[in-house]
């Protein structure tokens, strides 16, 4: 369903963390049976980032924060909700948002993980609009992180190549008249058995997460569900706004490959050189690819405020959610 909304959410700041060590093509020219040309021309990434073994989805979530203050200078220990997209979490309890409360020295807040896979982002924000606009809370810290690396199966070249590790964050607080436009959410769940982790089991701590657990997904449907059921989801969105492709200043998709990203622009009008992607440098990181991205954008000036952004995250479910904003920052 699409709905027009008011909305009294303002993004007040954003901030982005990646782990230092590279994993490039060359490197997994040594464990799999595959060349840097084969992954460029199918996926676009030239390279994604590993979280060491002592990182974990909290920490890098913890880092996005960490850089959102040093740059914005905002406060966080007044914040009133953390909300954590993941499908990669230390523990299954306690919850990575519990543990970046803890971190960042929040006194009082409510903390909750949800999993929405690639499309966890674009939710979180959805369900950081709905409590600010219920008067309740003023100031909601949302955060897309990932730690794909430590679920991927290094055996299996259809999935090893595209997935890495990062953090994205949004600072969002009430204010008069507020940024998102519109927004969109869609599931078919009868297509989940398409992309989901195998084996998992709950871990006792860090130390202990389980290495059972491996992301299994059928690329080739995976594909064909996001160039019919998630292209119609974009064109839905931008029709019912009352919003044409010409008036998106940016469209930040989740960065699933390159190819998809590309397909969805020739079905959808947008243009190419709208699209903003993480990609080639980060590869998939599922549900922080969105702001990895548009932080990118803002770091060297593409992105300003006024600018009208179409954020779409898509993926395991299958689920798909849409944010239509005006950029304030």
């Amino acid at each position: 369903m699409e709905k027009l909304l008011q909305s009294n959410a303002v993004i007040t700041a954003i901030g982005t963390y990646t782990p230092e060590k590279i994993l490039s093509n060359a490197d997994l020219e040594q464990l799999v049976e595959t060349s840097d040309e084969w992954i460029v021309q199918r996926t676009g990434i030239r390279e994604r980032r590993i979280a060491a073994d002592h990182q974990f989805t909290s920490d890098l979530c913890v880092r996005a924060a960490r850089d959102m203050q040093q740059r914005y200078g905002v406060q966080l220990e007044d914040v009133d909700y953390v909300i954590v997209a993941t499908s990669t979490p230390d523990n299954v309890i306690p919850s990575v948002a519990a543990q970046v409360q803890a971190a960042l020295g929040i006194r009082k807040c409510g903390a909750i993980d949800i999993q929405a896979a690639c499309a966890g982002f674009t939710s979180a924000i959805q369900l950081a609009n709905g409590l600010l606009l219920s008067g309740v809370y003023r100031k909601i810290l949302v955060i897309g992180g990932e730690t794909l690396s430590k679920v991927t199966n290094y055996e299996d070249r259809t999935t090893c190549i595209l997935f890495g590790d990062g953090a994205g964050a949004f600072l969002m607080e009430a204010g008069a008249e507020g940024d998102i436009l519109a927004m969109s959410a869609h599931t078919d769940g009868s297509g989940g058995h398409h992309v989901y982790r195998s084996g998992l089991s709950t871990s006792i701590n860090a130390a202990d997460i389980d290495t059972t657990s491996r992301i299994v997904q059928n690329g080739r449907e995976v594909y064909k569900w996001a160039l019919s059921q998630v292209s119609e989801g974009i064109a839905g969105l931008l029709r019912d706004s009352g919003y044409t492709p010409e008036q998106i200043n940016w469209f930040v998709p989740h960065n699933a490959n390159q190819r998809i990203i590309d397909a969805l622009c020739e079905r959808t009008g947008i243009s190419e050189q709208q699209a903003l992607s993480s990609i080639e440098h980060y590869g998939n990181t599922s549900a922080a690819s969105i702001p990895l991205a548009l932080d990118a954008a803002v770091r060297d000036g593409r992105v300003l405020p006024g600018h009208v952004l179409l954020l779409y995250g898509f993926g395991g479910g299958l689920t798909q959610s849409g944010v239509l904003l005006r950029w304030s920052i």
